[in-house]
């Protein structure tokens, strides 16, 4: 194409030019005129097709009428076209708040991680400036504005699973801790637990600020007086200052048992601290206001402080002791995998791992539903624990009273491999 972009202001004139350039320099040229005022006025839908159509037309392929079958190769180059045409339309979408039309583009082309990273981008520069616009005339449209991008983000991010921390994060911020939690419950707890993990950090974490700034203004206001070693006062500084008796109640009871039930797939040492001050502090609620769990959590205060202090060497042998006897009394009631599952993960985060091993192998069967423990990745399983315990030969001989093949190939291979 020779000379600069035509950019006439007169759709009527833009045809003309279209026709014009066909005619001396052939469709080629005149697509690629055509590209760059749809790129100049922003039409990125617009774009998206005539992208589809150049490949059509540079692969020999008819312009409007059904492909059907074609070479294997030709296919290979149109959907590499076509890819390269959905980043070239969907990162401009996204960036300029259109976020669900980008995502259209961009789930089929792009890396989740990267649309994650510039959806953060975009939602830090949306909070900001409907933050500086709050005292403005126009702030409340803004807020409109904003609140509308912050769905988008919302929804991709969360319910279409780019950044589950992103999105309850936002929920947060927005709709409020009950409205996070059951978000995490319905669009983040069935995901690989790697994928969990830092949405339900962000629960774990905002929960303890919420109970540690509620228990101290309520301190402060009967007028204890509390003794720290840092310049604020953390939960357990505040738990003592309290005495033994109850502290009362500063939290959403429910709010509080989802969350020591969410923090179990956490494994960060602060995650798994701030869990077990949450779980003392669970420990000491009126006994009238608690709910119970499900076994082992029947007690979720005192079960939960026994799991999370455990893995910070808090009272270990007691929480081993504690979890062995559920899980023997689930096997022998067969009452479910749950009990076995948390003993499992227990040792297994002890680095108690021929225990771990064991545990798993005296496991139940999975009932009609499995494991969600074992589905998402947060249970280890039997080949990974016979390799970190070097437990082989156990494993091998279960497999042969399990009549489980294809575990029994798999731990013949990691044998062989771990052996060399």
């Amino acid at each position: 194409m020779s000379g600069a972009a035509h950019k006439p202001d007169d759709p009527d004139d833009l045809f003309t030019v279209l026709a014009a350039t066909a005619a001396a320099e052939g469709s080629a040229a005149m697509l690629a005129r055509l590209a760059a005022t749809l790129r100049d006025r922003r039409r990125w839908h617009a774009l998206f097709d005539l992208r589809l159509l150049e490949a059509r037309l540079a692969l020999g392929l008819p312009a409007t009428a059904p492909i059907g079958e074609i070479d294997p190769q030709v296919r290979e180059r149109l959907d590499e076209r076509s890819l390269a045409a959905c980043l070239e339309v969907g990162w401009p979408l996204l960036d300029e708040g259109q976020v669900t039309a980008g995502w259209m583009y961009l789930r089929a082309a792009a890396k989740p991680a990267d649309v994650a990273r510039r959806l953060a981008a975009i939602a830090a520069e949306v909070t900001a400036a409907a933050a500086g616009d709050g005292e403005t005339a126009a702030g409340a449209g803004n807020d409109e504005i904003a609140a509308a991008r912050l769905e988008e983000i919302t929804n991709v991010a969360l319910w279409e699973g780019v950044d589950p921390a992103l999105g309850i994060r936002i929920v947060l911020e927005t709709q409020g801790t009950c409205s996070a939690i059951t978000a995490f419950e319905q669009a983040v707890s069935r995901l690989p637990a790697a994928r969990q993990e830092p949405a339900a950090a962000l629960l774990v974490h905002h929960l303890h600020d919420e109970v540690t700034r509620a228990l101290a203004a309520d301190l402060e206001h009967r007028g204890v007086p509390v003794t720290a070693a840092g310049a604020e006062p953390g939960l357990p500084e505040l738990l003592a200052a309290v005495g033994p008796e109850s502290q009362g109640i500063h939290v959403d009871v429910s709010h509080l048992q989802s969350v020591l039930r969410i923090a179990r797939v956490c494994t960060d040492p602060a995650t798994v601290r701030a869990a077990w001050e949450l779980a003392c502090y669970a420990c000491r609620l009126p006994r009238d206001v608690v709910y119970p769990g499900e076994p082992p959590f029947e007690d979720v205060g005192q079960a939960s402080r026994l799991f999370y202090g455990a893995q910070l060497g808090h009272d270990v042998e007691e929480a081993v002791a504690s979890f062995r006897r559920a899980a023997t009394l689930a096997r022998i009631n067969e009452t479910g995998t749950l009990p076995a599952d948390v003993l499992v993960l227990l040792l297994q985060r002890l680095g108690r791992h021929r225990e771990a091993l064991h545990a798993a192998l005296e496991r139940p069967a999975e009932g009609p539903m499995p494991s969600t423990m074992l589905a998402t990745g947060m249970l280890p399983t039997l080949v990974e624990l016979a390799a970190a315990a070097d437990g082989w030969d156990e494993l091998l001989a279960a497999c042969r009273s399990r009549g489980d093949e294809i575990t029994f190939a798999t731990a013949l291979v990691g044998r062989q491999r771990d052996r060399g």
